[in-house]
């Protein structure tokens, strides 16, 4: 009998293990540097001069456990496998940007402060936010492509409902959802042309270091790849698995109508319930897919009736093999 694994490895190792490892610079690095630092050390700026202060240990220790508080648990979900897969990988980079960015951006107040008489005299470095991040993303996005499915998939003992749509077999059927190119260029532009601009202002790029990421996350959330083929269905997200479920698995498909705000409350990955999940990215016909395992998942596409149609058709020939 196969073991069902609660823990992903490499969302432990990433999810976990990273933000305390992070935390931990950050104590280690404060006992190292304190000899040389003064009394009490510049803690939290109002605009470029600096208004609060603290001992060195006493704004390690906040640092170290907002890291593991908010990075942590932020990101620790990636250690649960069987959470929905393409929820990890998102919390993960998002995670892992967080504490990337609070530990970098303390280092970094915590080096400018060395063998300095006055603290109130150092300004703010704003550059540890852009590398921060992107650091950040960097890391977590490659946590993320190691991130693995172990969701349970009991195969399904029984043929769809003879009420549910029947049609040609005519694989693969693929269909891109959500914006198009050109609506996502339009979208990218809105984010970073202001960005630029306040960069030219500030006479400084850290502001762009913060927003090219933020937007890659943002609009890596409007473009999917529905497919369906002898395999079952799977949706791509940015050249990785973000869904899948089995032929194997899979009771029947029907299709409906849904609207992503009025029936999901939001756009894009959205759950209703524990095991219901929805692809929503537009209103129209959606494809409605149920598991053996009691998940449920809608995806938005123009293309619902067809996939519908030969999923069903598949199973029943699966039921016959």
């Amino acid at each position: 009998m196969t073991r069902r694994r609660v823990v992903d490895p490499a969302g432990a190792l990433f999810g976990l293990g990273i933000p305390l490892l992070c935390a931990l610079v950050v104590l280690v690095l404060t006992v190292t540097w304190e000899p040389r630092l003064p009394a009490e050390v510049a803690s939290h700026w109002s605009g470029s001069a600096p208004d609060s202060f603290a001992s060195p240990m006493t704004g390690a220790w906040t640092m170290a456990l907002l890291i593991a508080l908010v990075g942590g648990g932020c990101c620790s979900i990636a250690a649960l496998a069987q959470a929905q897969l393409m929820m990890r990988r998102y919390m993960l980079v998002t995670g892992l940007a967080v504490t990337f960015l609070m530990a970098t951006l303390y280092v970094a107040t915590l080096a400018a402060q060395l063998d300095i008489s006055d603290p109130a005299t150092v300004p703010f470095p704003a550059w540890p936010l852009g590398l921060g991040m992107c650091l950040g993303v960097a890391v977590g996005w490659l946590g993320a492509s190691l991130l693995r499915d172990y969701r349970e998939r009991p195969s399904s003992t029984t043929t769809p409902d003879p009420s549910l749509p029947r049609g040609p077999v005519e694989l693969p059927i693929v269909d891109e959802v959500g914006t198009g190119r050109f609506t996502t260029v339009v979208l990218a532009l809105l984010v970073l042309v202001p960005v630029l601009i306040v960069c030219a202002v500030m006479g400084s790029w850290w502001p762009m270091a913060i927003a090219l990421p933020s937007a890659f996350l943002i609009l890596s959330l409007l473009r999917f790849t529905v497919r369906v083929d002898e395999r079952g269905v799977s949706v791509r997200n940015l050249g990785a698995s973000a869904l899948d479920y089995d032929l194997d698995e899979i009771i029947g498909a029907k299709v409906t109508e849904t609207r992503p705000f009025q029936d999901w409350g939001g756009w894009g990955l959205r759950i209703k319930r524990p095991n219901r999940y929805g692809l929503v990215t537009n209103t129209g016909p959606a494809l409605v897919i149920t598991a053996e395992s009691g998940h449920e998942l809608t995806i938005t596409t123009d293309r619902a009736e067809e996939m519908a149609g030969a999923i069903n058709t598949l199973a029943d020939r699966r039921e016959t093999v």
